[in-house]
Order: C-alpha cells, then sequence, then structure tokens
C-alpha cells in the first residue's frame, strides 16, 4: 500500500482529517490483530505470538525492500527506530497478553488510556508543554478506567492482565511520540514499519524460544493472518502520525473501544456493564480534552541529529 498516493483516492485535504481517517483504518485492523490474540490463547504462547507477529510482518514488507533496494534503509536515525522497537515490544507484549485474558472491549478500552499518555510523554521527550486540559484529561481518564473495573465487584480487577494492559498503554504513548519524532525528520512510513519489524523480531526472538512449542498448520495460518492485520495497522498509525501531531490523533483511536465491543459481542458473546459504557464515555471525553489541549507544533527539525 503507497501511503503517499492517500490524497489521491478522496481522502480530507487537511492533515488532521486525513490523519483521522488513517487512524480509523489503523485501528479497526489492530481489533482484528486482537481477535486472532484471542482465538489463539491456548494454543500458541504470548511470546511465540509477538515473535511470529514481527517476523511475518517483516516478510511482508521484503518486496518493498526488493523494489527499493538497501537505499531505502539508509537513516540517520537508527537508535530512535532501535528505541521505538524496543518500546513497541514491550507494549506488544503487554497488549498480546490483554487481549488473550480479558474481554476484548475491556482490553480495547485499556489499550485506549495510551493517548492519555501521550502528551506526557511529548512533554518530556520533545517538549511540548501540558495545558491545565492535559491534568484534566489524566483526572477523567483514569476515573473512567476505575468505572470500567469496576472495582466494587467481588473479584480483585487488579490483575495480571489488567496491569499489563496499563503498562502496555503506557510504552504504547512513547511509541507514538517516537514515530512523529521519526516522521518530523522526514523518515518514510515504510522505512519506519520495516525497521520495527526487523528489530521486533530479534527482540523477541529469545523470549519465543525460551517457551518453544511445536505449531500446527492451522495456528501457523492464523499467526499470519495476525502479521497482515497488524503490520496494516502499523503502517496506517505511522502514516497518520506524519500528518498531526500526536496528541491530536489520540482521540480519534477510540473508536477501536466500538470496533472491539460489536465484535466481541458477535463472536464471544461479550458485553459491557453499565458501568463500562459509562467509564468508556468518560474515557472518551478524557481524549476529547487531550486533542483540545493539544499546542501547535513546532516546527520540524531538518537533521535527525538533532533528535
Amino acid at each position: 500500500m503507497n501511503l503517499s498516493i492517500a490524497a489521491r483516492v478522496g481522502m480530507p485535504a487537511s492533515g488532521l482529517a486525513r490523519g483521522a481517517v488513517l487512524i480509523l483504518a489503523s485501528e479497526f485492523f489492530l481489533v482484528c490483530s486482537g481477535m486472532v490474540v484471542k482465538y489463539l490463547h491456548g494454543t500458541v504462547s504470548t511470546e511465540q505470538t509477538v515473535f511470529f507477529r514481527n517476523l511475518f510482518g517483516l516478510l511482508l514488507l521484503l518486496p518493498w525492500l526488493w523494489r527499493n533496494g538497501t537505499r531505502a534503509l539508509k537513516t540517520d536515525c537508527i537508535h530512535l527506530h532501535f528505541l521505538r522497537s524496543f518500546m513497541g515490544v514491550t507494549a506488544m507484549s503487554c497488549l498480546f497478553y490483554a487481549w488473550a485474558h480479558l474481554p476484548l472491549a475491556e482490553a480495547s478500552l485499556l489499550k485506549q488510556t495510551m493517548p492519555l499518555f501521550v502528551p506526557v510523554v511529548a512533554f518530556f521527550w520533545m517538549g511540548e508543554r501540558l495545558s491545565w486540559l492535559n491534568y484534566v484529561a489524566l483526572g477523567l481518564g483514569f476515573a473512567g478506567i476505575l468505572l470500567v473495573l469496576n472495582p466494587t465487584q467481588e473479584t480483585p480487577v487488579l490483575n495480571l492482565a489488567v496491569l499489563a494492559g496499563l503498562v502496555g498503554a503506557v510504552m504504547g504513548g512513547s511509541t507514538k511520540v517516537s514515530i512523529r519524532r521519526m516522521r518530523s525528520v522526514e523518515e518514510p512510513a515504510q522505512r519506519v514499519v520495516f525497521y520495527f519489524a526487523l528489530f521486533g523480531t530479534l527482540l523477541s526472538a529469545l523470549p519465543a524460544g525460551l517457551d518453544w512449542a511445536p505449531l500446527d498448520w492451522n495456528a501457523a495460518l492464523w499467526l499470519f493472518l495476525l502479521g497482515i492485520t497488524a503490520t496494516l495497522a502499523q503502517l496506517l498509525l505511522t502514516a497518520a502520525y506524519g500528518y498531526a501531531p500526536a496528541g491530536q490523533l489520540g482521540a480519534f483511536t477510540y473508536a477501536s473501544v466500538i470496533f472491539a465491543a460489536i465484535l466481541g459481542w458477535w463472536l464471544w458473546d461479550e458485553t459491557l456493564s453499565l458501568l463500562a459504557v459509562a467509564g468508556m464515555f468518560v474515557i472518551i471525553a478524557a481524549g476529547l480534552l487531550v486533542m483540545l489541549g493539544q499546542p501547535r507544533p513546532k516546527p520540524a527539525p531538518t537533521a535527525c541529529k538533532a533528535c
């Protein structure tokens, strides 16, 4: 998919509108990835799932490398690519664990706390100031999480899957800021995703090897499908953050909550409680505040060495 021709196929003209459309498509494919992970739970370990997701994603990008040659990999930001991959693999492992052990919509809601952390990470990394709306949004976001998890219920909610989902959200927010940083120095989406798949495969190989189990053809096919959907989500996401600041686009990622709730209900008869629905709207409101409180982006640097 050549994202550089997106404007020629009916995509809105403004940068924010283009980024929003790409984010919506990315979130749909991400939820599809979560469906595959949930389906494979009990058959393939989380470590192997993360490894094969990256490996198949890397294989899917080899035709791009073949067409463009090794010159397409030339970069002055290799340190950012590796850092982004390390954070991304950590976030992916946490997210996959949450997908496997929680209802689809609940895992998606935990993942959607990610935009709340983006301005905080951007403040420390890129010097983007935090407005009072950002602080209000963080408070609302955590209130929404409490409603979704319903701390009054008899079963303790702070289990490992919930904690993994929250850690994944923090790390995922960091990767989104790193994407914005790399796109600000004109790193193309395909190169960013290729290095993520390459380093992600290498970083996830050891954990997968320590927990290795033979795979049948059915599991292999589902893992290949996971590679397709996740790679598409990554390409669309990376392209989106080249059009607008991370904080402005964060609110649009909440579409995945709707996708997950519908598909979870359809495939696994999962439902959300009234408190969870209320929490969902509170978290979405928090995301909208993040978008409103995002400052105008600074002029992009011209050399990656200034990162």
